[in-house]
Parts: C-alpha cells; structure tokens; sequence
C-alpha cells in the first residue's frame, strides 16, 4: 500500500490548524490505514510506503540527479502561472477555462521565475512513433496524444533587430520564428512577439516605448487563458525586423497578447492577407497599409480574393515575390526555405506542442530539490552519499504572508556548503511537483 502524501492540498489543511504537515499527514496515514484494515481489505502492510517518507522521497531525489546529469533536468527563467493565494506555481491543467486556480479559486497572474524543468520534449518524436506500437489503443485516445504532442514541419527565418533610426546596426539578438506557410514570407507586415520575449527589456527596448510595453505587459499578465486568445490589441515596441531575404525591407516589432512564449519561439511572423488572427491584429492596430497578398486561388483572374486568404494558392507574379511570382504555394514554399538556409537565414524545422515539464513547486510539503546553489560554481547536485535532504522543521504559522518557497524562512537549513569548492553556498528552496513522486 502507497500513500501519495505530499501535497497542496494537505499542506494548506496543515496551516488552516496550526499544525506541522508532517502530523497532519501522518496522523490522516494511521486513521485511514485503520479503516481500510476495519473493512478487511488485503493489503501486505509489511511493504507501506508513503512518499512524504524521508526514506522514499530520497529515490525520488535520485531519480532526479540521475536526469540531471544527464542533461535532461535544468533550471530557466519562464512565465508561469502563479497562484497568489497558494503562493505557488500552477501546471496549466491546475487553471480553468476562466483562468483561476483549481483549488483556490484566485484568479491565476502570469510571473517570470526561475524554474526547474525536465526535457520531455527530447522525446516528442519517439512518443509519437510509441502510438503506431499501440493497436488495441482506441483511435480517438491516439489522436488526443499525438495532438498533445502536436508535431508540426514548417520553417523557421531569423530576423534582425534594428532601430528604426539607425542603419542597419542590430541592437539585440535577432528573432526567430516558425512558420508552416513559408510561401507567404513576402506578405509579413510585422512581427509579433511574447510579453515576456527576450527583446522585451529596458536594455532592448528604447526608452521612450519601455513604459507602455510593460504596462501592457502586466495588463496581458491578468488575462485569462480566454482573454488572451480573443485579444487583438498589441503595442508598437519602437524596433524594427529585417526581412530575412529582402535586405531593404523593415516591418515593425510589437507585443501582442495571443502570442504564447511557452509555444515555438515566442515570435510569429504576422502575414495579415493570409492570417485570420494577423488580420484581426493588423486591423485593430492600425496596420492596415501593411495587408498585401502574396497568395491567389489558382486560376484566378483576379487579384482581389477576399482577405484573409488563408488557402494555398499560386504566389501572384508582384515584385515583392520576385523570382517565385507564378509558382504554386508548396513548390514555392520549399524553395524559398533552401534560399532562406543558403543565405544563412533560416531553413527547415519542426515544432511541437508538447512543452519540458515544470515540476518547480514554492511550498513546503514536496520533495526537496537536491540542488546547492554557490557563487562560485553556481548549481551543484547534492552528492548521492548525502541524500535524503529532509525537510527542516517550519511551521505554518503565517504562510499567507510569504513571497516565494517557505523554506526560505529555515535559513540555517538553507545555509550549506558547496560539495564542488567547499565555500558557502545555499540550498534550493524549492520543492517538486507531486506527481515527480508519484511516478
């Protein structure tokens, strides 16, 4: 018998009583293990496990050194969904449809926090081919996992970031973006980028747009899942893209609501002529001017298909479309991609759907992360000869009132020495996401 009792929720039943979650827990353990012997049900109690066990979560700590040093755990800066009344992190399936938390009912905001993330994306493809080996598998079931997966071929272009009053001088890293219709690259009227875009900082951004980007920003931040998908309005950044195969061509940068940063890059191209959603955003913004089709129906004798023109088609014979003019949509598409990667400029790709696991958690009940953090040598796993790392004792007293992880309050836990150069160095204060341990 296993008792999955890490956890949200037994820890807030813990701080609503002013008692420690390890008597909580453990005390819930005992009346439950009673009841289930009351109506004799056959378990081997010899072999009781529970994963708030120091001597179980110290596997669950291995198991996560193991993935670390094999490159499949890191640690990145990210926008996540961030309960400001748990005072936690939240996994998507933990937010509904009106944007609030599964448990507390607050309405979810969107934080940048440097989190710890398993690579499951490293195995997207071999998840995908997993489903052919699975014939009894109902068809519905199959699809639903390969949508999650959510495998898509396309190309990818590289624009550079320029100021509008400047030469041709980049004043950040260039933006990259996927695309699955690269027979529509001469029709881009813009680039649309993510809120929390790596160009969406006051040492990127000119300094008389930082104000209204960021307050923008934080008004997206407050948006529900629903909100930011019908969201069309956007604010100019002050920089310009240089188009990828058309030197002489700028198209402005702004930051828009429907762009997700945890999906692709974090950047699209907008092609508004052949985009629902872009031509929404261009018309809502005022970009109007920059709706030009670069794509026709095939036998059409006239240019004015009504827009957005979303079909594949044949590339009108106009000069932005160049030496392309007059050939169908996927023979285009493929060669202006070997162009886009001759010139260095882009080429080829595949994105999915299926995002690296965030298994960050800013409570106390969960797994301590078996990480040290030092000044010097910057994170270092926690030697295998010192695990388990427990728990240290805090009470609950007083949690509505922390920012981040309450471990950060056991300050002569957090106080460790680094196993790398033996210097001072702090513990993580983080915990793990429940089902690390239960799976």
């Amino acid at each position: 018998m296993g008792w999955d009792a890490f956890g949200l929720p037994a820890e807030n039943a813990a701080i609503e009583r002013k008692i420690p979650p390890a008597k909580w827990t453990k005390n819930n353990i005992a009346m439950m293990r009673e009841q289930l012997k009351s109506i004799l049900t056959d378990f081997n109690w010899d072999r009781e496990i529970a994963t708030c066990d120091p001597e179980y979560y110290r596997w669950t700590q291995h198991i996560f050194l193991q993935l670390y040093e094999q490159g499949l755990v890191y640690q990145k800066e990210a926008m996540v969904n961030w309960d400001p009344i748990d005072q936690t992190v939240l996994a998507n399936e933990q937010v509904d449809k009106n944007g609030r938390s599964w448990r507390s009912g607050a309405l979810v905001e969107k934080r940048k926090l440097k989190q710890w993330f398993i690579r499951i994306s490293d195995y997207a493809d071999e998840l995908l081919k997993g489903l052919e080996s699975l014939p009894d598998w109902p068809d519905n079931v199959k699809q639903m996992q390969a949508n999650w997966i959510g495998r898509s071929e396309g190309s990818k272009f590289t624009f550079r970031v320029v100021s509008p009053t400047s030469d041709s001088a980049a004043v950040a890293e260039p933006v990259t973006v996927f695309t699955s219709r690269s027979d529509t690259i001469f029709g881009v009227g813009y680039l649309a980028v993510s809120v929390d875009h790596p160009i969406v900082s006051a040492s990127c951004l000119p300094r008389d747009t930082c104000t209204r980007v960021f307050e923008f920003a934080e008004r997206v931040g407050r948006m529900s899942p629903e909100e930011l998908a019908a969201e069309r309005s956007g604010v100019y950044t002050g920089l310009e893209a240089v188009h990828p195969l058309l030197p002489d061509v700028r198209v402005p940068i702004y930051v828009a609501a429907y762009v997700l940063s945890d999906y692709g890059t974090g950047a699209v191209m907008g092609v508004p002529a052949h985009d629902t959603r872009d031509y929404e955003f261009a018309r809502a913004n005022g970009l109007a001017d920059r709706i030009v089709p670069v794509v026709e129906p095939e036998g059409s004798a006239s240019t004015d298909a009504k827009l957005p023109y979303i079909d594949r088609g044949v590339l009108r014979r106009i000069p932005a479309n160049g030496e392309f003019g007059g050939l169908a949509s996927e023979e285009a598409g493929v060669k202006i991609t070997d162009l886009a990667k001759d010139r260095g400029a882009g080429g080829p790709a595949v994105q999915y759907r299926l995002r690296d696991w965030l298994v960050s958690r800013q409570r106390y009940w969960g797994t301590p992360i078996p990480v040290v953090h030092c000044d010097s040598c910057g994170p270092v796993p926690v030697p295998e000869h010192q695990l388990p790392v427990k728990l240290p004792d805090v009470g609950p007293e007083g949690r509505s009132e922390i920012t981040g992880s309450p471990l950060q309050r056991a300050t002569e836990w957090v106080k460790t020495t680094c196993p790398r150069c033996h210097e001072p160095a702090t513990r993580d204060t983080d915990t793990m996401d429940t089902f690390v341990d239960s799976s």
